[in-house]
């Protein structure tokens, strides 16, 4: 563990790396963000991060964050439970509540609970009204090495009173040195996705992919479209109705590199969003600007919005519950 910055408040910020599988990661205590994965034999970085920490204070669009405590949109910030109605922070648009709010779990400060050579728990306490949310929680990220390239992510929580909890990985990933992954291959095992209205809130209603620019049943470019035009890609994909065992749900390959990573979660859903906004001035872990598609998001997690629609998934936590989410980025190579 070695000191990487300085909150604002004078707290310090470390970074642990790890090495297993192939891999080696370098974590942060802030935001448990992911700040650097490597693979053998392939010397670019498979995510987008800064080198130093001050970025990732105020330039960085979750850029590796554990997203909590509800990762994703919730319309007008507004949470009705149990007969209760809780306003949320609004930092999104000044109107919705995006990844918990301003200062959400990947703005926060996480402790490092115990480490070894290939994998870390850290640990977080959410007290009861942070961000609006109801009742107290208590968060651990327990972060692997494993063998055959597996980078593995265990989240779990429990909570003092009803409340929502949907914690997501928020990588954005690049499989080779082009700076775009508009060429990467995507392939998702789904066949509904959620229709987003003009500020990416989900309508309600639940689509079927065929014909759309959000059928990757069968593998093919993230930019490839129907009508030739970009079209934005930040959408929930409907995995399953309710949380599941684990089970292969995505595939990203890059051609160019031959570094595939295949992505196994519990989850009911994945969001997947191409980067199309990213706009970095500051020199990221390949030392140029990150632009427009530089990487891509793919987050298992609860539906969003859930708690205003009845028939989605569901992202509400009770007192004796445990949440528990697992997730396995499955990094391979092709030899020359």
């Amino acid at each position: 563990m070695t000191a990487f910055g300085t909150m604002p408040d004078g707290r310090p910020v470390e970074r642990i790396t790890l090495s297993g599988g192939g891999l080696t990661a370098q974590v942060l205590t802030y935001g448990a963000v992911l700040q650097d994965l490597r693979l053998d034999g392939h010397n670019a970085p498979l995510v987008l991060g800064f080198p130093d920490f001050p970025p990732y204070l105020d330039r960085s669009p979750y850029f590796g964050a554990t997203a909590g405590r509800c990762a994703n949109r919730i319309r007008d910030g507004h949470l009705s439970l149990d007969g209760q109605d809780y306003q949320l922070d609004t930092n999104f648009l000044g109107k919705h509540c995006l990844h918990g709010g301003a200062g959400g779990f990947g703005k926060q400060l996480w402790r490092l609970a115990s480490q070894q050579g290939d994998s870390l728990v850290l640990a977080l306490h959410s007290p009861d009204g942070d961000m609006g949310f109801p009742g107290s929680l208590d968060a651990e990220l327990k972060l692997s090495l494993l063998d055959g390239g597996v980078l593995d992510i265990v989240m779990t929580a429990t909570c003092s009173a009803p409340t929502l909890c949907n914690l997501a990985h928020h990588s954005y990933f690049i499989l080779d040195d082009s700076g775009s992954v508009q060429d990467h291959l995507l392939q998702v095992d789904a066949r509904h996705y959620l229709p987003v209205d003009d500020e990416l809130i989900p309508t309600g209603e639940r689509a079927t992919v065929e014909g759309t620019r959000f059928d990757f049943r069968q593998s093919k470019p993230v930019g490839q479209t129907p009508s030739g035009q970009p079209e934005l890609l930040d959408h929930n994909f409907c995995l399953s109705q309710d949380r599941h065992t684990l089970r292969k749900v995505a595939r990203l390959v890059s051609p160019k590199s031959g570094v595939a990573m295949d992505l196994r979660t519990t989850e009911p859903g994945l969001q997947v969003y191409d980067g199309a906004k990213v706009n970095v001035d500051t020199p990221g872990l390949a030392g140029q600007p990150m632009r427009a598609h530089a990487g891509i998001a793919l987050e298992p997690q609860i539906w969003p919005d859930a708690n205003h629609h009845p028939t989605f998934a569901q992202a509400i936590l009770r007192p004796g519950q445990v949440y528990h989410q697992q997730s396995q980025y499955i990094f391979s190579k092709d030899k020359p």
